[in-house]
């Protein structure tokens, strides 16, 4: 029978060298705060979370909240160490017999996939506590795993407390943990501070698991970027430099052509279908779902909450944030669509905005395009409003009633011709 598995998320750090009143686990690639991605890559793997809390508790408290409900945060204050965080959850954990991962909030490229295989491997030995290690070349600033001559695994020395010998092994803790729960439980009251840093070490365990004779092993994880930390702001552009890589190399493998994936960015979160071309200097931020057969940019912005039918084209310089978007329907350059629905094969001329917010109320509200509606160059459609099937809109027009089908839609002040006016002047 498969065991029940939770999960608890270290997220209390302040994120020092951040230098942001923002906390470190809430800072974000492609508008995804860093936590959203750890949680995201446990939700179909646990039952449920537990984010450990400290800096700016009430902000990350409330992004939970908002957006996860099989989420809880649990407040760590004072804050004295990763062992004295996960200690804790045990008050909520008190006659749990199943399985707990241990993760870090500042990790976002650990993919669900790896997770699975650390479970699988932890499964398979048997085991009742097992590391996830990872080999580096430059192992600066990792806590170091220490093997027994018969390559079992010994302990985990944090660099601050590493003899010269320790320091020189490449291995190093990859900071995710899979325990056997009611064995390793007590080890959270046992623990001790005797350290350089004067802290409880979750590392701390592996000894303890080892005095008390349990089955203690550590699973070498291949791909080293997956537990790339967050530590400062070009961490951050390079875990975004990672990630987007990681996208752009999937999509492609998958049938969608990056002419330029230097210069193409798009988040983990966006589906694109076959033979769907993103032109140079796109950007699509968010979760967002792209069909078949679509052009998309250059110079293209996704905001997120996107829907793109097959065979559509969103072109240079066109922003596109909360909106679905019917088969065969084109914009095609300088356009703004926003909290919007548009149906199938309809056109957009060059400079068409959806007015989309009142900056009185501070409300949002829809614009809806029914089927083969076409917009003249330069209209401003005022939501909420919705323009039946077939209407024109002519060029320059500003829209701000509903209009039904198939009529003409203009808002057009006369043209007026004043014959010489530029010679009498003269």
């Amino acid at each position: 029978m498969q065991k029940e598995i939770k999960s608890v998320i270290l997220a209390a750090g302040k994120g020092t060298r951040m230098k942001s009143n923002t906390p470190k686990v809430l800072h974000k690639i492609f508008e995804k705060p860093l936590l959203g991605y750890v949680l995201d890559n446990v939700k179909n793997i646990v039952n449920e979370s537990f984010v450990i809390v400290g800096h700016h508790a009430e902000e990350v408290t409330e992004y939970v909240e908002k957006n996860y409900k099989t989420a809880k945060t649990v407040l760590q204050s004072p804050q004295l160490g990763t062992g004295h965080a996960v200690s804790m959850v045990c008050p909520a954990l008190e006659n749990f017999e199943g399985q707990v991962i241990i993760l870090c909030g500042d990790t976002p490229l650990i993919t669900e996939a790896t997770l699975k295989k650390f479970i699988e491997y932890h499964n398979s030995n048997n085991s009742d506590l097992t590391v996830m290690s990872t080999i580096f070349e430059n192992p600066t600033n990792y806590g170091r795993i220490i093997r027994e001559a018969d390559n079992s695994l010994k302990c985990i020395v944090e660099e601050k407390d590493a003899t010269p010998d320790e320091k020189a092994v490449k291995e190093v803790n990859a900071g995710i943990y899979c325990l056997n729960w009611g064995k390793i439980k007590p080890a959270f009251s046992q623990l001790t501070s005797n350290n350089a840093q004067g802290e409880y070490y979750l590392t701390d365990i592996i000894a303890w698991g080892k005095k008390n004779n349990l089955n203690v092993n550590a699973f070498i994880l291949e791909n080293s970027d997956e537990i790339y930390g967050i530590n400062s702001r070009s961490n951050l552009a390079t875990a975004t430099k990672i990630m987007n890589d990681r996208k752009l190399n999937s999509l492609m493998d998958n049938g969608v052509t990056i002419v330029d994936p230097a210069s193409t960015w798009i988040s983990e979160d966006t589906e694109i279908g076959a033979d769907t071309i993103i032109y140079p200097s796109t950007y699509i931020e968010g979760k967002n779902k792209i069909g078949k057969n679509c052009k998309i940019g250059p110079c293209a912005h996704l905001r997120g909450d996107v829907e793109i039918s097959d065979n559509c084209k969103i072109g240079n310089f066109v922003e596109v944030k909360k909106a679905k978007i019917d088969h065969n329907t084109n914009a095609g350059h300088l356009s703004y669509i926003g909290d919007a629905e548009l149906g199938a094969h309809i056109n957009i001329g060059a400079g068409t905005i959806t007015a989309n917010y009142d900056p009185i109320t501070k409300t949002k509200s829809k614009t809806i395009l029914k089927d083969n509606v076409k917009i003249g160059s330069n209209t401003v459609l005022v939501a909420p409003v919705e323009i039946g099937e077939g209407t024109n809109i002519g060029a320059g027009s500003v829209i701000t009633k509903n209009i039904g089908e198939w009529a003409l839609g203009i808002t057009r002040a006369p043209l007026r011709i004043l014959e010489n006016w530029v010679k009498k002047k003269m």
